[in-house]
């Protein structure tokens, strides 16, 4: 039987499916599959006490999980589909000998594209990029909301997208966020509108060249229905737009931190307003919120970067038919997660800030450029990614840097090359099992070092531009290290 005839009302019985990962999609495709009548078999080199709960429940509805090292190295005989994980590398040889015999590769995002109600069209709305994703698809979501829309944010965050597409209760719009790697493994969706709000260096460590990841952040272009959402100042999000292949009718949608032209949003004074979705856009512009409303919760709200978020979800609440009015209420209303520019503490008039989110050189820049005098704390996994033009841009603000984590020295050439007079500590521990303290024992140390070159006024900032897996479970737990160790030294208080 071809799965690539069939939908969530068809039978899928004698659908041989492989499931590679079983993470939070790989469980959710696995399970839907499994639902849905396939012959199912999931696959993992990792397990965990989760996993192993997660397969005795779809081993006991008939499915087969396989967890463990070695699991992964041949993919099983006569598989009609095989449903990839995100991170999986194309080279994986479960993928690379899937595409030698002929079967389809989907990720859990093509699937659920597959899997949507015909009788009921949920639009997609969609965001990718480098650095904002997230805080875009919130910001999206909670316009939605005050809309009084049924949304959920999906995909690369919140829920999988094939639970949200399965729901018997239909959704009025979905807010996905879409990671290079899912876009890779998706050939069939077509948004109603999508937005790249930024293309940077990053995951070349997965990537052969950028122009590959590039290409990748551009599929979420293909076959748009409303709008192509694109960022002025970043020409290689407009390359991405000329070049897609879009619906008739499809229309390009600029945003820029400057006068909006005709069909773009934009900034006037301290006024975010659209020339895109009203009748008058060559002559006005609709007011949609000020700067004082995105600043609401503090945490950098209306950092530059943060005002291109909000621009970029106005556009596709917007595009979708969303009013003026819920667009402020949403945006008025919304608080950023964790780690995200949050401030921990202000302590003898130094600030303490928490970017662990900053996973790489470019968020990490956006980050640094949003304070006048900055102690930086950096370093972890760099994936493949050089620091030479951030330390370029941020050498005038940066009152002193502290490094750790595995990959730290590509940081310490780069300011060696181009701020070789700012002071540097290494914090001299680069995996998390050392007796020391691990992870944890050695962010202790890194604000000891940060302190010392703090002086009133300044703010010292963990924005690392590096993933964290080397010492830390994920950036969440870096930051909560971070926290504590601040908070630990100024006895508990902030003031």
């Amino acid at each position: 039987m071809n799965p690539l005839d069939l939908g969530r009302h068809d039978s899928w019985d004698g659908v041989r499916a492989v499931v590679a990962g079983f993470g939070v999609s790989g469980f959710a495709a696995a399970d839907n599959l499994n639902h849905l009548g396939a012959s199912v078999v999931a696959l993992d080199e990792t397990t965990s006490d989760e996993k192993a709960e997660k397969a005795e429940l779809l081993e006991v509805l008939g499915a087969t999980v396989r967890l463990g090292a070695g699991q992964t190295a041949l993919l099983p005989d006569d598989v009609d589909v095989l449903v990839t994980s995100p991170g999986w590398k194309p080279s994986s040889p479960l993928l690379a000998q899937a595409r030698e015999r002929g079967v389809p590769i989907w990720g859990e995002v093509e699937l659920a594209w597959r899997l949507r109600d015909p009788n009921h069209h949920t639009p997609w709305l969609c965001v990718t990029g480098t650095n904002g994703k997230t805080t875009t698809v919130q910001m999206l979501y909670a316009i939605l909301k005050a809309a009084g829309l049924r949304s959920v944010a999906v995909g690369n965050v919140g829920l999988p997208i094939v639970e949200a597409v399965m729901d018997p209760e239909p959704y009025d719009v979905f807010a996905v966020e879409l990671s290079s790697f899912q876009l890779h493994y998706t050939d069939s969706m077509s948004a109603e509108s999508a937005a790249v709000l930024n293309v940077a260096e990053d995951h070349l460590d997965w990537y052969s060249s950028f122009a590959d990841y590039a290409a990748d952040k551009g599929r979420i272009y293909e076959r748009v229905q409303r709008a192509c959402v694109y960022n002025v100042a970043d020409p290689e999000t407009e390359r991405l737009v000329r070049e897609a292949d879009v619906l008739e009718g499809a229309r390009a949608i600029g945003f820029t931190l400057g006068m909006p032209g005709v069909g773009m949003l934009g900034v006037v004074e301290d006024i975010l307003v659209d020339r895109a979705f009203i009748e008058e856009r060559g002559s006005s512009a609709a007011e949609l919120c000020t700067l004082a409303d995105l600043a609401t919760h503090g945490a950098g709200g209306a950092a530059p970067h943060n005002v291109q978020n909000a621009l970029a979800a106005a556009a596709l609440a917007r595009a979708h038919g969303v009013s003026q009015a819920a667009v402020r209420d949403g945006l008025r209303g919304f608080a950023p997660d964790g780690h995200r520019i949050a401030t921990v503490a202000t302590v003898d008039g130094v600030t303490w800030v928490d970017d662990s989110k900053a996973t790489n050189p470019h968020a990490a820049q956006s980050s640094l450029l949003a304070y006048d005098s900055v102690v930086w704390v950096a370093g972890g996994l760099a994936k493949g990614a050089r620091f030479e033009d951030l330390v370029a841009a941020a050498r005038d603000r940066l009152r002193g840097v502290v490094l750790l984590g595995r990959d730290r020295d590509v940081i310490a050439e780069a300011l060696t090359r181009h701020a070789p007079d700012v002071p540097v500590i290494v914090v001299d521990e680069r995996e998390t099992g050392a007796a020391t303290g691990g992870g944890h024992g050695a962010m202790t140390r890194v604000v000891e070092a940060a302190a010392s070159l703090a002086r009133s006024g300044d703010t010292v900032l963990l924005a690392p531009g590096c993933a964290s897996m080397d010492m830390f479970t994920n950036y969440a737990e870096r930051g909560d290290a971070f926290a504590a160790a601040v908070r630990a030294r100024a006895g508990g208080s902030s003031h």
